[in-house]
């Protein structure tokens, strides 16, 4: 009698604790406004299986791309606002917005170790808690992104020469490329990602800056003739997660989710995008596009040339209060 029952106390047990599993389970919905061919996407998949075997089946993710929830300027309010649970933010999209942490896209400014985004995303996360997580409110900040340095793409025009840019239109996100281009003598234009391919068809602009893995992910070798080396300046990321959403979690989720973002996420992605990056290049050489080395001579000219804007960042950031100088040599130590 007794054991029958421990027996039916037990299986009411396991019945009440596959119940309560059961209605426990989270799905967070995930905002992208990159194509599902796209780096992240790839990372945000590896990342939603890993959530959902180590979790049991009680977490994983929802994955919208391509801005089927709203355009590159819109997903940080998407996310601060708990539209949705966790957001992928181009910091250029809304210039001016992420000041501080906007100076990891200065024209020729990486870490000392390295300026592979593998060495540059780590670095950045790392550096959030203390100086970019005023910048992200209302956000808790998973893992910060930096690409492999931008590269100007051109139609027609060989940029071989710091004089063959002036007149050209080019495509731009964010402050510092929009000084950069101009600094070059050419008009920079704001066109959203996913129109850049339609913009350089039509002649609206001539050329575009963006690293050789988004290239391929907006299949921009048909409307592209020269690829410029070396690139000048990265633009940042951040996957980003509403902090309400995060609080409403058990401490057992709460305690996967760090335990599966941060550095070591940033680093591994970053390993992922360098990859990216080489296969990009290769699909632009697949292509027909020609590959530009700016001499020695031009080389230097553009480091003169961009050195002011660096200098004019730091001063601007500065006088609005924030610790731009200390974070510039904390990144590039």
């Amino acid at each position: 009698m007794l054991h029958r029952t421990i027996t039916r106390l037990a299986l009411a047990l396991a019945l009440g604790a596959a119940s309560i599993g059961a209605a426990s389970a989270e799905t967070l919905k995930v905002s992208s406004y990159l194509p599902p061919n796209h780096t992240f996407q790839k990372m945000l998949e590896l990342w939603s299986a890993e959530l959902s075997e180590k979790s049991g089946g009680q977490l994983s993710l929802e994955i919208f791309p391509a801005g089927q929830l709203g355009p590159a300027p819109r997903q940080f309010e998407m996310v601060a606002e708990g539209a949705v649970d966790m957001a992928i933010i181009l910091h250029g999209s809304t210039p001016g917005r992420f000041a501080v942490t906007e100076l990891a896209g200065l024209p020729l400014s990486y870490p000392s170790t390295g300026q592979n985004s593998a060495i540059t995303s780590r670095r950045l996360t790392e550096l959030a808690p203390e100086f970019l997580a005023a910048e992200h409110p209302g956000t808790k900040i998973l893992w910060m992104a930096v690409t492999p340095a931008l590269k100007v793409h051109t139609s027609s025009v060989e940029p071989n020469a710091i004089d063959k840019f002036k007149g050209l239109r080019i495509r731009y996100a964010g402050s510092t490329w929009q000084q950069i281009i101009e600094a070059l003598g050419a008009a920079p234009l704001p066109v959203q990602p996913g129109e850049t391919a339609d913009a350089l068809s039509k002649g609206i602009v001539d050329g575009t800056s963006f690293p050789f893995e988004a290239t391929k992910s907006f299949d921009l070798a048909p409307v592209i003739d020269y690829s410029m080396e070396p690139g000048i300046a990265s633009a940042t990321f951040a996957v980003l997660m509403n902090q309400e959403a995060f609080d409403k979690l058990s401490p057992e989720l709460q305690k996967l989710i760090d335990e599966t973002t941060g550095p070591d996420r940033a680093e591994a992605f970053g390993v992922m995008w360098d990859a990216g990056e080489a296969e990009g290049r290769q699909y632009m050489i697949d292509g027909g596009v020609t590959m530009t080395t700016l001499p020695d001579a031009e080389y230097a000219k553009l480091r003169d040339l961009l050195a002011p804007i660096t200098e004019a960042a730091l001063n601007a950031v500065e006088a609005s209060g924030k610790p731009a100088r200390a974070f510039l040599a904390a990144y590039t130590e």
